[in-house]
């Protein structure tokens, strides 16, 4: 029996998930920087409209904790799941570039390139999306209970004690990361769908911290009057960033490459050397 009847014909198996996602991330670090920046702007809206949707389903007192909690992850997974149909360059899900880095595919240089535009675009896309949600009123709905939450949710955020704000950010994107790798281990629009929905939701509805969320609901609270600083905002991402990055790119893609593709390019390059020729990717 081949690994591939073991796994379905519909998805592909653990080991040419992570060839899948190398290739992937090299072409991410390879790309055009007009094309780059451009594609990161719309993940940040993207992942502002899930935030959106979250505020809207939590803003419901009539729902249980927990059941609000759960509701709100399911219509937050909107935002990735957009990024990953639609197309778009989101920092935490390219967090996974440190696999190809550890392959030798592509440079630190290119991999902070990539991390740096993407970070910096997606704070621009979702600080454009507050900026047009708060001109369409959307804060008033539920008599003013949407924008009333979104302000609680900001004003939690920034209350956050470093410490804790940078261990959520850690389990945030060991979820978000193990989402997109599963995403590419389906082949069709609802297979990446659903293989998204479930940690997206996981880490929304146990409160962890995503810096991209935080992007949008910080600003969309201070157009709402909320009594937050550019310090706050900074302070707070700083902190989730990093503990994202640690989340994304050593507890899963440094693991992953641990697991399947540095053995691979152990014997690649044994092959190599003993053909006199270079090791490539």
């Amino acid at each position: 029996m081949t690994p591939e009847s073991v796994s379905g014909l519909d998805a592909y198996t653990p080991q040419q998930v992570a060839d899948r996602v190398n290739a992937f991330c090299i072409a991410k670090a390879q790309m055009p920087l007009l094309t780059l920046a451009m594609l990161g702007m719309l993940a940040g809206a993207f992942v502002g409209l899930g935030a959106l949707m979250f505020a809207l389903v939590s803003s419901d007192a009539s729902l249980g904790f927990a059941v609000s909690r759960l509701l709100g992850g399911l219509a937050f997974s909107l935002g990735l799941i957009l990024v990953t149909v639609a197309g778009a360059e989101l920092f935490t899900g390219n967090n996974l570039l440190a696999m190809a880095w550890a392959s030798g595919c592509v440079s630190t240089r290119d991999v902070l390139r990539n991390w740096f535009v993407v970070c910096v675009t997606n704070f621009i896309g979702a600080l454009g999306l507050a900026l047009l949600v708060w001109l369409s009123g959307y804060a008033a709905m539920n008599d003013g209970a949407v924008g009333s939450t979104v302000v609680a949710v900001a004003m939690t955020k920034a209350g956050l004690p470093a410490i804790e704000a940078f261990f959520r950010g850690i389990l945030c994107n060991v979820l978000v990361c193990m989402a997109v790798w599963m995403g590419l281990a389906g082949r069709s629009v609802v297979d990446k769908a659903v293989a998204i929905v479930f940690p997206i939701t996981a880490f929304v509805a146990a409160g962890f911290e995503h810096s991209v969320a935080n992007m949008y609901y910080f600003p969309m609270a201070m157009l709402l009057g909320a009594p937050l600083g550019w310090d706050d905002v900074a302070r707070n991402l700083t902190v989730v960033i990093t503990g994202n990055l640690v989340g994304g790119s050593v507890l899963v893609a440094l693991v992953y490459y641990s697991i399947y593709l540095r053995p691979a390019a152990m014997r690649a390059n044994a092959v190599a050397t003993t053909l006199g020729k270079e090791p490539g990717c």
